[in-house]
């Protein structure tokens, strides 16, 4: 199926990996259904931000707290690929859970969504979602 991303979001997405092409950005998707409302910036505390991506914790438990009170859901996590393509690496696929998550890529100006499953068509690990701007 299909996934919705507000315009505002994905708009967001993209300046952030524009304005940080050295490092990998990343941050959180919240909404709910198919329906992604929100792109909530996170700092990556990864200890090489230029290669890999680890989302703030502190971010990530402040937004499931939050969420339990608005009714909306963290749906998954975006982060960017500086200099290489919208698509999940082999670090991506050894790091994803089985757990239907989206994870939106970023790369070289382009944008794409995946769902994270085992057996899926990506290494194993991801099927493509269908992302359409609302």
């Amino acid at each position: 199926m299909k996934v919705k991303i507000a315009r505002t979001a994905w708009q967001q997405i993209l300046l952030a990996a524009e304005q940080n092409p050295d490092q990998e950005v990343c941050g959180l998707l919240i909404g709910h259904g198919h329906l992604i409302e929100e792109a909530l910036p996170a700092a990556n505390v990864a200890t090489d931000p230029a290669r890999r991506f680890e989302i703030d914790p502190a971010v990530l438990l402040g937004a499931h707290r939050q969420a339990r009170h608005s009714g909306r859901l963290v749906l998954g996590h975006y982060h960017s690929h500086p200099g290489g393509k919208a698509q999940p690496s082999l670090r991506d696929a050894a790091s994803a859970h089985d757990d239907g998550a989206l994870w939106i890529i970023v790369g070289k100006g382009d944008i794409a969504a995946f769902r994270a499953m085992i057996g899926g068509a990506i290494a194993g690990r991801f099927d493509p979602a269908g992302l359409e701007i609302v």
